[in-house]
């Protein structure tokens, strides 16, 4: 195959191509969700606040918002599939040093590490399952994708309680190993390269500026989670504001933008980016909340609450066969607005649990909202490239997959600023449990305004993936 010649579509091989980018997905989100079970003993190692190890999962998480921007232009101008391996290589490094952290500042900057070859993961694994599909086949190939995705959060919860409980915690990272380097050989092995044929100059002053922009807004929402640092988190996020501003205004006078704000002009594109980044702050602080609230509020082992959150990601993995039949019957528009409130009200639901609550209906409460929010965001990552050009598909999936991360990292600073809040209301130095329900009562309510911006969209939204 000329690699000067755009991509076309390779139905036959789609789903391999799915599952070998699921493969790196499946390393990210088992070492996510593994990790949120076992904060409480890492911080209690590592001789800090739980709410201050919040800082090791929004340094990965910056970086992620800080090296998505660029990597669809990297793809274009390097290779997706060299690209793909290096960030893979990245991640697997990071992980080797995060397991020799000495205390936190080190844990937090391998996480960044980690990050970086994460960010790289995400839009380029997307753009190359995108490069390899038609239209009509693309649900069937979201769902291969999604499915060992869904695993690594599905195993992460146990295996986080088991290693905290019988191993050091520290062997969460080295899983990362042997995870890693079977996605290089299938990479190499398996992966067809592609360039972009029209070349980008790569926008070094809006990465900076627009990284710049992103770091601000995240630490200054990870300081508002700490007591005693208001003020100063309110001059950070001000300044993130205006360097924000910044790139706007250079975002109009360059030609290829890191992060192209026109792509915004289509309008499912625009809809899915708005709805899909409230929704996705809620999503981002529901497992950095839930697991601390059963072991804190509830004293349950981490094992425990670690068996407990696979409830939520077996109901995400059940809709692997429901949303073909879903999007078909109800459309993508209706599905939105249903699986957006009835997700959020899931979720709101759980800061009620108690003690007393029978285990049956809290563990069906997380199955159930778990269901909604995974219908949600395969509607959102589908939907969101209808209407994209194919010289313009990199572009689009860095600019998405930017929001998401960010969003994600907003949804773990507004957990830790809420829970942070209520405490401080309450005069607690640890949260109880109606702390844990304000903070979740709060960033539910974000995801639930959603459906402002779902009920938007058109009546035939998704109509070329049928």
């Amino acid at each position: 195959m000329d690699t000067n010649e755009p991509a076309t579509p390779i139905r036959r091989s789609y789903r391999l191509v799915a599952l070998i980018v699921a493969c790196a997905l499946f390393m990210e989100q088992m070492d996510a969700t593994v990790l949120t079970t076992a904060l409480p003993t890492m911080a209690q190692d590592l001789a800090v606040s739980v709410t201050r190890l919040s800082s090791a999962l929004t340094g990965y998480l910056l970086a992620l918002a800080l090296f998505i921007p660029a990597s669809g232009r990297l793809a274009d101008r390097f290779g997706a599939r060299d690209l793909f391996r290096v960030a893979i290589v990245l991640f697997t490094l990071g992980s080797l040093l995060c397991a020799q952290a000495p205390n936190l500042p080190f844990l937090v900057v391998a996480r960044f590490l980690q990050g970086v070859g994460g960010a790289m993961m995400i839009p380029v694994g997307r753009l190359i399952l995108i490069r390899s599909v038609a239209k009509e086949d693309m649900v069937a190939a979201t769902a291969s994708l999604i499915l060992p995705a869904l695993a690594g959060a599905v195993l992460g919860p146990p295996i986080g309680g088991l290693i905290v409980m019988h191993l050091d915690w520290r062997w969460i990272f080295y899983l990362n190993l042997p995870i890693g380097l079977l996605g290089i050989v299938l990479t190499t092995l398996f992966i067809t390269e592609t360039h972009e044929p029209r070349p980008f100059q790569l926008d070094v002053v809006g990465f900076l500026i627009a990284g710049a922009a992103i770091s601000c807004l995240l630490f200054g929402f990870e300081m508002a989670s700490q007591p005693g640092r208001a003020l100063a988190s309110v001059a950070v996020i001000i300044a993130g504001l205006a360097i924000g501003a910044v790139y706007l205004r250079h975002a109009r006078r360059c030609e290829d933008p890191v992060l192209d704000l026109s792509l915004l002009t289509y309008r499912s594109f625009r809809l899915s980016v708005i709805g899909g980044s409230l929704t996705r702050i809620t999503q981002g602080a529901q497992p950095f909340l839930l697991p601390m609230m059963f072991q804190l509020g509830f004293g349950m082992p981490a094992a425990t609450s670690g068996l407990l959150m696979i409830a939520g990601a077996i109901g995400a993995l059940l809709t692997r066969w429901a949303a073909p039949v879903a999007f078909k019957r109800f459309g993508f528009r209706n599905s939105m607005i249903f699986n957006g409130l009835a997700g959020s009200l899931g979720y709101a639901v759980c800061g009620l649990f108690r003690p007393a609550w029978p285990m049956p209906l809290i563990v069906a409460t997380l199955l159930v909202s778990g269901s909604f929010m995974s219908l949600q965001f395969t509607a959102y990552n589908l939907v969101a490239y209808e209407e994209i050009p194919p010289e313009r598909m990199s572009a689009a999936t860095s600019f998405y997959a930017t929001l998401q991360q960010l969003m994600l990292s907003m949804g773990v600073c507004a957990g830790a600023f809420a829970l942070q809040t209520a405490m401080t209301f309450t005069g607690r130095t640890v949260p109880s449990l109606i702390e844990f329900t304000v903070a979740l009562t709060v960033v539910t309510t974000i995801s639930g305004v959603a459906i402002v911006w779902n009920r938007r969209f058109a009546h035939n939204a998704g109509a070329a993936f049928h």
